[in-house]
């Protein structure tokens, strides 16, 4: 009687047939591709590297203005019929005004420079992309590098900056690549709603206006 019960046990207990395993491969593989349409990891890095940007700017905002009211001598910011712009970006190397009379629309057309090399691009002393010594502040530079674009060489996206005639007063710009960040009407849109000149570019600075 027990070999008996012992058989039967046996008998009852089966794994998973071929098609259940087929049923749970394919609900797993619909699931996944769910996950990644809602995820969208591409518009997930996009969005990641715009929070940078809207980081960079206002890092850098913040420092040039605790410049501006340290520094005696702080005569000038940059020559205002140059829009400087990172050397890791579109026009980092030409004299174009493409991207920066888009930005920029007050003066119209600019000389657009590169005014160092990509090795000194980051530099706070005077030789980076921004020409201002952030080490003269008497507390010491406030951020250890200034920022560029995290899409390095693209031709499409780089920081652009242009101080005022009064040399007291500045701007940013750059370009979002997010829908959450660049789309007007949506939650993170901060290029239709910072306040600046132009509908194409996020602005950020003391004179929106420039």
């Amino acid at each position: 009687m027990h070999v008996f019960k012992q058989n039967v046990k046996r008998r009852t207990r089966k794994g998973f047939t071929l098609i259940e395993l087929l049923v749970v491969i394919a609900i797993v593989a619909i699931l996944s591709i769910v996950v990644l349409l809602t995820l969208n990891p591409a518009e997930l890095l996009r969005q990641a590297r715009d929070s940078n940007r809207i980081s960079d700017l206002s890092t850098m905002k913040s420092a040039i203005s605790l410049y501006l009211a340290d520094v005696s001598s702080a005569s000038s910011t940059g020559d205002r019929n140059i829009c400087y712009v990172d050397v890791s970006g579109a026009y980092g190397t030409t004299t174009t005004a493409g991207g920066c009379s888009a930005a920029f629309l007050a003066s119209g057309t600019m000389t657009v420079t590169a005014s160092t090399t990509m090795a000194n691009a980051r530099k706070v002393n005077g030789s980076g992309w921004i020409p201002i010594n952030l080490t003269l502040i008497s507390s010491g530079a406030p951020i250890g590098q200034l920022g560029t674009d995290p899409l390095d060489n693209t031709g499409v996206n780089f920081y652009l900056y242009r101080p005022s005639s009064t040399y007291l007063t500045f701007k940013f710009a750059t370009k979002m690549e997010s829908s959450k960040y660049g789309t007007a009407g949506m939650p993170g849109d901060v290029v239709t709603t910072d306040g600046g000149v132009s509908a194409l570019y996020y602005e950020q600075g003391t004179d929106l206006s420039l």
